[in-house]
């Protein structure tokens, strides 16, 4: 959408999620919600005969569900550099290059949290969808990584006397199902599942990171080198308000699910005000009191 802030550095992203394949990508976010996309999929009583996994890095959510689809294409900026038995084409989240009412089903992991323009994206997904076609996306949200995201202020603002952008903003539930609403899509659920996970130090945190491609990709981000003195009182800090018992660091993932359809006309439509056959008072079996009136007391 013209006008559209940009918040992330896209060509960057794509660098860093390729550093990560070359350390070895670390998976296990993931993996978890392959497995999770799978189960929510096996709830839908059809299958989906053309299929696109948007976005999503690596094959383990075209794996989970290829047995619930006819077919599915693995769209990604960089679909050249993927490895795996499915068909890809290269496109950018952004900017997506399938027909109007082209899809049954649109999935997408760990991907959407890194769009600039999320309301367009949401609406060219909508549009390219057929008629009772299904949206069903996690993207890293709520309050992901704010462990980490606090002590990095506390120490830049202790050390450097300011503080720079150093963990992506991420949206939360209501601001995402706003959006569904808003490009059109019917039945929109939004729901979480936090994620913690614990480490032995904030180092170890920052490596998975690395391999995860989840570094730092904001454009307002500060490009001078971080002081050695900064990242050591941001260890110091994360440790003593982050610590368990044993020591080890906690880290909190919000992992974001929505879904919505495409409007069709045989779906569950909410009742016409005044159309309901019984009053909720004669239901509960209590007394209709209109606007305005006090009740006895």
């Amino acid at each position: 959408m013209p006008g559209s802030p940009t918040i992330f550095d896209r060509k960057l992203l794509r660098a860093r999620r390729k550093r990560a394949a070359a350390l070895g990508a670390e998976t296990f976010l993931l993996d978890r919600v392959a497995a999770d996309m799978a189960e929510r999929l096996a709830t839908v009583t059809r299958k989906f005969e053309r299929a696109v996994d948007l976005g999503t890095p690596a094959d383990a959510v075209r794996r989970a569900v290829a047995g619930k689809v006819g077919s599915i294409v693995a769209a990604e900026p960089a679909a050249h550099l993927l490895d795996d038995a499915f068909a890809c084409v290269a496109a950018d989240e952004e900017v997506l290059p399938f027909a109007d009412g082209s899809l049954d089903l649109i999935v997408s992991a760990l991907a959407l949290q890194f769009v600039n323009d999320l309301p367009g994206t949401l609406i060219q997904i909508r549009r390219a969808l057929k008629p009772d076609g299904l949206l069903l996306a996690a993207l890293i949200g709520g309050d992901s990584l704010r462990e980490l995201r606090e002590s990095f202020a506390a120490a830049e603002s202790e050390i450097e006397g300011g503080v720079s952008p150093r963990v992506a903003p991420f949206a939360d539930l209501r601001d995402i199902g706003a959006l569904l609403q808003r490009a059109g899509f019917a039945l929109p659920v939004v729901d979480t599942d936090r994620i913690t996970v614990r480490y032995d130090s904030v180092e170890a945190l920052m490596r998975e990171l690395r391999r995860m491609g989840a570094t730092n990709i904001l454009t307002e981000r500060r490009r001078a080198p971080l002081k050695r003195a900064t990242l050591t009182r941001m260890a110091d800090i994360y440790a003593e308000r982050f610590a368990d018992p044993d020591e080890r660091l906690r880290a909190t993932f919000d992992i974001v699910w929505l879904s919505g359809w495409a409007p069709h006309e045989s779906q569950q439509k909410p009742l016409k005000p005044g159309s309901a056959a019984r009053r909720l008072a004669d239901a509960l079996g209590t007394k209709e009191i209109s606007a305005g009136e006090k009740p006895d007391g």
